[in-house]
């Protein structure tokens, strides 16, 4: 069944021609739901399994079309970037997803609904779930726009490159100990909270950054410290 405290947020975000309640519901279904509902068949790992396909796919399709210049290497670490869990969580939060996940009590008392895994699983199986409800053009009309809101952001951090190693990299041949990031802040509502981060070295404190998720402020942080220092992607 589906969950009827979720936000309107979520319930908007949905394609319109997305119909499906079942696939619906077992997209939102977390395994520990399943366990306490006996009459419940299914969680949504299977459904996962499929989004997570679909979407290296569909991003793949649209990076290729949107940066025509770059190469094999850059279109790598872009997908990368845009499919790893923490900016699927992040995409999750956008829609307020977590307020529509079925979960056990347990989970629900740890605080599932905000926890970046689940968070990213259910995100792959909403994926799969209105591909198979509706067509593959759907989908991509469903998560483009997600990805062109990100991509700006992404390459001005360089979180592509991943900067956090490049700046541990620098801080080791320094004869340095390993960066240091500390939260500083989170503000904003739970679907969408921005995090604020700092990054010191060797006992200093180099640069600060926010996102949408602690790695993401983490890598802005680093990508901060590298323009600081001087340090350029390779």
């Amino acid at each position: 069944m589906l969950d009827k405290h979720a936000s309107d947020r979520f319930y908007e975000s949905l394609p319109a021609n997305f119909t499906d309640e079942l696939l619906l519901t077992r997209a939102l279904t977390h395994r520990s739901y399943l366990n306490e509902n006996r009459d419940v068949l299914e969680d949504n790992q299977r459904l996962e399994f499929l989004g997570d396909a679909i979407l290296a796919y569909i991003v793949a399709e649209w990076l290729y079309n949107r940066f025509p210049e770059k190469n094999e290497g850059f279109l790598t670490k872009m997908r990368s970037a845009l499919v790893h869990t923490e900016q699927l969580a992040f995409f999750a939060r956008k829609i307020d997803l977590g307020s529509a996940l079925l979960l056990g009590k347990g989970e629900e008392l740890a605080g599932g609904r905000d926890r970046t895994a689940i968070l990213c699983d259910a995100f792959e199986a909403l994926i799969a779930a209105i591909y198979l409800g509706t067509d593959i053009q759907t989908v991509k009309d469903f998560f483009y726009p997600m990805m062109e809101s990100q991509i700006d952001l992404i390459l001005q951090s360089h979180a592509e490159e991943d900067p956090k190693s490049i700046l541990q990299e620098w801080a080791q041949a320094q004869g340095y100990a390993s960066p240091v990031y500390v939260l500083e802040r989170e503000s904003g509502p739970d679907h969408d909270k921005v995090f604020e981060v700092s990054v010191s070295v060797n006992g200093e404190q180099l640069a600060q950054g926010s996102g949408g998720s602690k790695q993401l402020a983490e890598k802005a942080a680093a990508s901060a410290a590298m323009l600081k220092l001087g340090l350029r992607i390779s």
